[in-house]
């Protein structure tokens, strides 16, 4: 197991591996297979972003979407493959949810398939009021 000690978690846009992530999100995903690397760029730059970085190398990503007063969203997290079971995951959200930007938030969601265990331990929990929210998605908007 490598040193968590080495472990940064940055919000320094300049430093993030667009090539890995766009990878990552297109071809291992769950929830973006097939996105083009326009659309990640596009999202990179008009969201709030945090690189996990072992050794200097990026091995996970997190991505928040927000106004920075009321509501966030947050997307398109992930560990790659070689770093998970190592903290990383908790380490980057731990990060994201003390960042100065994202306190006193009055709605902060997420949408996951298969972790929430790991969200439940920082207070996520399914909609208190579902009734109240609505939604427009599109799955399988990249499978063209």
């Amino acid at each position: 197991m490598e040193n968590m000690s080495k472990l940064h978690i940055s919000t320094d846009r300049e430093a993030l591996d667009v090539p890995l992530i766009h990878a990552f999100l297109s071809e291992r995903s769950t929830w973006a297979i097939g996105i083009p690397r326009a659309t990640v760029e596009r999202a990179i730059t008009h969201s709030l972003c945090f690189g996990a970085y072992l050794n200097g190398r990026q091995v996970g990503f997190a991505r928040v979407t927000t106004d920075r007063a009321t509501f966030a969203y947050l997307a398109d997290v992930f560990v790659v493959e070689e770093a998970r079971g190592k903290g990383v995951g908790k380490a980057l959200l731990e990060a994201v949810l003390a960042h100065p930007d994202l306190q006193g938030l009055r709605r902060f969601m997420l949408a996951t398939s298969d972790g929430h265990e790991l969200y439940a331990r920082y207070g996520f929990t399914a909609p208190s009021r579902p009734a109240t929210l609505m939604e427009r998605y599109f799955p399988n908007i990249y499978a063209n």
